[in-house]
């Protein structure tokens, strides 16, 4: 049986929720990727140019440092990653976690919360910042109110494939 860890960003309380609920549904431990910097509303206003978070965006090589690097991605098999899409994909600070460990000989699953977009090419970024010894699937963008029921049917489809 694998280990599984669940790691996710979370600016509002959304992605965390869906976190929570993905943990107990695939019985994985869970961890919060916190920013060095938390996020305030005001750096989060995506119609503010000058915000903090639509400057991180618009500059590709933005790295937020975290508050910590305690997550046991050593030992874990599948790291699920969460987080909520800004501008399409997955915000910077997702970026600085992805480059912080070393994920080589794992699985890395995406999953996403947005209010309508889809989680897009998130999966080919990914895979350039962890390399060709990760395996990165494809992922996918929730609602907020997914329940731990369909958090395990879309697991055991796609572990399947992962034997």
């Amino acid at each position: 049986m694998s280990k599984k860890l669940v790691a996710f960003f979370s600016a509002s309380g959304i992605t965390k929720t869906l976190a929570e609920r993905l943990a107990e549904a695939v019985k994985g431990e869970l961890y919060e990727i916190i920013p060095e910097t938390p996020y305030t509303p005001d750096d989060l206003n995506w119609l503010d140019k000058k915000s903090r978070s639509s400057l991180e965006m618009a500059d590709k090589s933005s790295r937020p440092p975290l508050a910590d690097k305690n997550a046991d991605v050593a030992g874990a098999d599948i790291v699920f990653v969460g987080f909520p899409l800004w501008w399409y994909r997955e915000p910077s600070i997702i970026d600085t976690f992805l480059e912080a460990y070393d994920f080589a000989g794992k699985t890395i699953v995406p999953f996403c919360t947005s209010g309508s977009s889809d989680i897009g090419e998130t999966a080919v970024r990914i895979r350039e910042i962890v390399g060709n010894n990760t395996k990165v699937v494809s992922g996918r963008r929730f609602s907020a109110n997914a329940t731990i029921t369909q958090l395990k049917e879309w697991y055991a489809k796609f572990e399947r494939k992962l034997r």
